[in-house]
């Protein structure tokens, strides 16, 4: 199918009200909030809860260096604590912000302030809390509370990386079975002279997601002995991204080219991609478009916010200015896919946030969608320019407004000939 005539199959249903931020969330939060209340109301009896189940561990990042260590673990909907733990299975079930309200606002934040130097440290709270990440599925424990769950929605959206639930200082924690530890798991908390890197790529190419790496690394299992710490879950997400990513692109370095340009696109809870993939040495860009009342640009009457981070064959030296955790997320979306191929190529990304994306539910849904796009079949284009050309039309914005954003698309005008289309598999 040409890239024009398959455009022309995604016109959205203007019929379809869109959904307005303040009235979306008013009315899911008031209401998640409240049957998490009931249903904590309706089990906790005392201060003690035996019997819960833990899928996940969370470590906050407000007064580092002494940070609030966290177990989740959901409460009266014990027998599906797999499914309150985030993974691409959300992807897969095709959750939409809804169904991530209901299960993070389900889930019972336990914590105890700690201090990020746990080198050695495998008792007590923090003990515990290793112990339920490093796991290879949810973890029965026994908490003792101090007093009950707040159920205050405090803080503003920039200090939530996804909807949570209810927090609660815990006094004790232990866990009330044995927990069942991959043997690759074991192999990297045992070598106290592995790098971080080195054992967040060990784990990958044995199989594990990001997901159970990123779990494992903010809880400080991970690591030379000495520099073992906990770190922050909105860090180590993309911590972990971008560590796989680097290995990733050092896996196509010397993989020959892509020869000819080649248009994935993928559309969930709001947010919209486009991925288009020309010939040429690696090289990564993400623009993202935020329409008037999204999450991060919430005036429904402002003017569109654009942000765009980039890389050349190198890589990059630091950490992006403007897009944050969704570019290595979505990074490591098209890296994989180019490791499989053994392929190189320039990648051009746009993430258009629409209105319809009202609340934020994390970096994990821009990872999952932009890999289930480039897993699909792709759209063949004339060239890179005529890739773009026949986007913009799509997008919120004028070739010229992307023009001066985009580095790839100003490059556009100065050598087409470096874009041009051939024949041949991805």
């Amino acid at each position: 199918m040409r890239l024009d005539e398959y455009v022309d199959d995604l016109d959205r249903d203007e019929s379809v009200e869109l959904r307005k931020l303040a009235e979306e969330k008013s009315y899911a939060v008031t209401e998640f909030v409240d049957d998490a209340r009931t249903r904590f109301d309706e089990t906790l009896s005392d201060e003690t809860l035996v019997g819960s189940t833990a899928p996940s561990v969370f470590v906050g990042r407000s007064s580092y260096p002494r940070v609030f260590a966290g177990l989740l673990s959901p409460v009266g909907d014990e027998d599906d604590a797999a499914d309150y733990a985030t993974t691409g299975e959300w992807y897969r079930h095709g959750y939409g912000i809804e169904d991530v309200f209901r299960r993070r606002t389900g889930l019972l934040n336990s914590t105890r302030r700690s201090n990020v130097d746990v080198y050695d440290v495998w008792d007590g709270f923090v003990g515990t809390q290793r112990e339920v990440a490093i796991a290879d599925r949810p973890v029965d424990i026994e908490l003792g509370l101090d007093g009950r769950p707040g159920f205050d929605l405090d803080g503003t959206l920039e200090d939530i990386a996804a909807p949570r639930g209810p927090r609660i200082s815990a006094d004790s924690a232990r866990v009330t079975e044995n927990p069942s530890v991959p043997r690759a798991i074991e192999k990297t908390l045992s070598d106290d002279d592995w790098r971080a890197e080195g054992a967040m790529t060990y784990l990958y190419r044995r199989g594990f997601d990001v997901y159970q790496i990123n779990n494992v690394l903010s809880v400080g299992a991970l690591g030379q002995g000495e520099h073992r710490r906990l770190v922050p879950t909105r860090w180590s997400i993309t911590a972990v991204d971008d560590t796989i990513g680097q290995y990733l692109r050092g896996t196509i370095r010397n993989a020959s080219s892509i020869d000819r340009t080649l248009v994935w696109h993928a559309d969930y809870m709001g947010n919209e991609y486009w991925v288009v993939a020309t010939p040429g040495e690696w090289e990564f860009e993400l623009i993202e478009l935020k329409a008037p009342g999204s999450i991060w640009n919430p005036d429904p009457n402002g003017r569109l916010y654009m942000a765009a981070d980039s890389e050349g064959y190198e890589g990059r030296r630091g950490y992006v200015e403007e897009t944050s955790g969704a570019y290595y997320a979505a990074r490591l979306g098209v890296l994989e896919a180019l490791s499989e191929r053994d392929r190189q190529a320039k990648v051009f990304v746009v993430r258009h946030a629409t209105n319809e994306y009202w609340a934020p539910v994390g970096v994990w849904q821009i990872r999952e969608s932009i890999r289930d796009a480039v897993e699909g079949e792709p759209v063949v284009a004339e060239s890179f320019h005529g890739a773009v050309s026949e986007l913009v039309p799509r997008l919120p914005v004028s070739m010229a407004d992307l023009r001066r954003k985009s580095t790839m698309v100003a490059g556009i005008q100065s050598d087409l000939s470096a874009f041009g289309a051939g024949v041949g598999d991805p």
